[in-house]
């Protein structure tokens, strides 16, 4: 069970988008080297200034890239890193995958995955429209998000785009995603 890298980014300064990288460095309990996310406390604009001490669950952002595939499909073009992922992943389900599990991303970063990315009205801002295709409903009416997941590095190493993408499920009852 895994999938594949397909493109890595990362920002220095505060910008929606993030241009694509030849490799990222993650560093543990930082994040992405570089990158104006990374630190062991929060870095979101909106969450810093609610509690700037509050440890940083969203060290590293992944989109799956079927996610471009379906808006593309409503008429929308998105590439990676253009709505603020560093790790664009492919043939990952990583919307499903439950609080804790731990991905291996090249040979020897783990990302421990900490919940949901919530989109934000900046998405609306760079593609009108666009967030109503990046929040869907489930059954009984209450949202789903699908921009994403966030994580926070255990262990670092430099990732590429191509490199696998190892899946480590953890043991007992598995907590299903929530914003972070």
């Amino acid at each position: 069970m895994g999938g594949t890298i397909s493109a890595v980014s990362s920002n220095g300064t505060y910008s929606f988008s993030k241009p694509n990288r030849e490799s990222i460095t993650l560093l543990a309990g930082f994040g992405v080297e570089g990158d104006v996310h990374g630190g062991a406390t929060v870095k979101h604009r909106f969450r810093m200034r609610k509690d700037p001490s509050q440890p940083n669950l969203r060290q590293v952002h992944l989109i799956h890239e079927e996610l471009f595939e379906d808006v593309r499909r409503a008429g929308f073009e998105v590439a990676a890193g253009e709505l603020g992922e560093n790790v664009t992943t492919r043939g990952v389900d990583l919307l499903t995958l439950p609080r804790g599990t731990r991905l291996r991303l090249g040979e020897t970063a783990v990302v421990e995955v900490t919940g949901l990315r919530n989109p934000c009205a900046q998405i609306d801002g760079f593609r009108k429209g666009l967030m109503k295709q990046v929040v869907d409903r489930d059954e009984n009416g209450r949202p789903r998000f699908l921009s994403g997941i966030m994580g926070v590095v255990v262990t670092g190493g430099v990732v590429r785009p191509g490199d696998a993408v190892e899946i480590d499920l953890p043991s007992g009852p598995h907590e299903p995603l929530d914003i972070v």
